[in-house]
């Protein structure tokens, strides 16, 4: 482990530790009742954990009609992709403006608080202690002990999917395979991707996704390119984020069994495009969650790392994942890809 994450690790349990010894101890083990009026959930920061935050938040609103839901967000990318849930109450950005933040919070009496988070985090242990709530919830982990009235006991390497809809049981919600399958709330679309959609639904193509999170997840443009040209029979069309919209277009005016797209906006845009597609090819990245929500086969690209494949790789769909052996996606051969891709198309 690098001195830098190390010294951040050790500072994460320190915190605990010391609120551990100054907050008035809770068992762990105790049973919510009560009415459920309002729930504050401390939702993870980045867009692909948004997403497997969603079945969640759409079965505690089947449930429970006039629920408040209250989302304490940590980045803008959380707080803006659920500004467009309609499920949700309200949105907290706990670090933009602290002090507008805290009157927020500390005037609401929330029911439920729920911790999505199963490692130790200083600012979601902070706000697990300053947001008052009847009762709290949390995943058990040595650090989280004496803080929660319930701690969830689940295997570390469960998906998150199911780790979050982990908190339905203890208010009487059946949690099966379907009810913790994601979803996305819908967003604005244009009107090309609108006009596009009727076309792909009838040709079905394949899609490849080209862009990651981070550097090491990536594939380089001359191998998508060389992928593509492996299948001249197929039909394939190019998903991107913005940043990467100037590969995309390469690729679509270079290969011609590709199919002309416009970008996507949003990620509910590209959701819509992932739900005409035969099959998914993606780094490890949101793109995997947005196919496990459409139900759409993925072939996926990831490092060797195993809790990114078990807690956050594709969900309740046929998949094949082709693993880098030196923590670098780059690395992975086109043969490998192809020939996963040709084993996809048999299903």
């Amino acid at each position: 482990m690098k001195p830098k994450k190390k010294k951040k690790r050790q500072f994460r349990q320190a915190f605990a530790r010391f609120l551990q010894r100054i907050v008035t101890k809770k068992s762990g083990m105790e049973t919510f009742s009560g009415p459920l009026k309002s729930i504050a959930i401390l939702a993870q920061e980045k867009l692909g954990d948004c997403v497997l935050l969603t079945p969640l938040i759409r079965n505690l609103r089947k449930r429970y009609p006039d629920l408040e839901i209250h989302i304490i967000a940590f980045s803008q990318a959380s707080a803006g992709f659920f500004r467009n849930d309609p499920e949700v109450t309200a949105i907290h950005l706990a670090k933009k403006n602290p002090l507008q933040y805290l009157k927020e919070v500390r005037s609401a009496r929330f029911d439920l608080l729920f911790n999505t988070k199963d490692h130790p985090s200083t600012h979601f242990l902070l706000q697990t202690v300053l947001i008052p709530a009847r009762f709290k919830v949390g995943h058990a982990n040595p650090f989280h002990e004496g803080l929660y009235n319930r701690l969830i006991d689940m295997e570390f390497h469960s998906h998150m999917a199911t780790k979050n809809c982990a908190l339905l049981p203890l208010l009487g919600v059946v949690a099966d395979t379907e009810t913790c399958r994601p979803s996305l709330p819908a967003m604005p679309v244009s009107n090309e991707i609108r006009q596009r959609l009727s076309r792909l639904a009838d040709i079905r193509p394949i899609g490849i996704n080209i862009s990651a999170g981070q550097p090491n997840r990536y594939w380089t443009e001359e191998k998508w390119k060389t992928l593509l040209g492996s299948f001249p029979d197929e039909r394939f069309v190019v998903l991107s984020a913005p940043d990467d919209v100037d590969e995309k277009q390469r690729l679509e005016k270079s290969c011609p069994n590709v199919i002309t797209t416009p970008p996507t906006r949003n990620l509910y845009e590209a959701s819509l495009i992932v739900s005409k597609l035969r099959l998914l090819v993606t780094p490890d990245t949101s793109m995997v969650h947005v196919a496990s929500g459409a139900g759409i086969p993925v072939v996926g690209l990831y490092r060797e790392a195993p809790q990114d494949i078990s807690r956050f790789g594709p969900y309740a769909v046929p998949y094949k994942l082709i693993v880098s052996d030196t923590g670098q996606v780059n690395d992975i051969q086109t043969d490998a890809i192809a020939t996963a891709i040709n084993r996809m198309l048999e299903y």
